[in-house]
């Protein structure tokens, strides 16, 4: 699959949201973390009208997502989902490639993860590599941190670096 990947919009939000969940309920987690996390798997309005946000299209329907934050050289990666009917169809890597290319135009040399433990060799196999970990919620649970070096991005005096 091959999908349109667009820029976000705030109406976009509610089917943002409700692919966050299910990505993550497709990991099996309980019920009761599930409604842990509830807050940081909401994508409202205001989020996407402050932050990059782009969402894969396939048939006109948005089958996953991903969204930014930060300024200067260094982002962090606030969300990456895939619905799960579409995971391992390259929708994941769609929206990887698109990502390193906006951070490449926007001259970014290095993008921080908080990644999922189920989804850290995915971005292992897109070439971030582990730093260290993150505390999470529940209290004692942890994230691996992960680091993205983006090639080919301007070096601070301006020159792209030689490829």
């Amino acid at each position: 699959m091959t999908p349109t990947i667009v820029r976000a919009r705030s109406a976009d939000a509610a089917h943002l949201t409700r692919i966050s969940r299910a990505a993550k309920r497709y990991w099996g987690y309980p019920e009761s973390l599930l409604r842990l996390w509830r807050r940081d798997l909401t994508v409202t309005p205001g989020f996407i009208d402050r932050h990059p946000v782009y969402h894969a299209v396939h048939r006109g329907q948005a089958v996953g997502f991903y969204a930014i934050s930060g300024t200067g050289r260094v982002r962090e990666l606030e969300h990456m989902w895939v619905h799960p009917r579409h995971m391992g169809a390259g929708v994941g890597r769609a929206l990887f490639a698109h990502l390193v290319q906006r951070l490449h135009a926007m001259g970014v040399r290095r993008l921080d993860v908080a990644s999922d433990p189920n989804a850290e060799g995915f971005y292992r196999r897109m070439g971030a590599r582990r730093v260290g970990t993150i505390a999470s919620t529940p209290a004692g649970r942890t994230l691996p941190r992960l680091r993205f070096m983006v090639r080919g991005s301007r070096r601070s005096n301006g020159r792209q670096r030689p490829r």
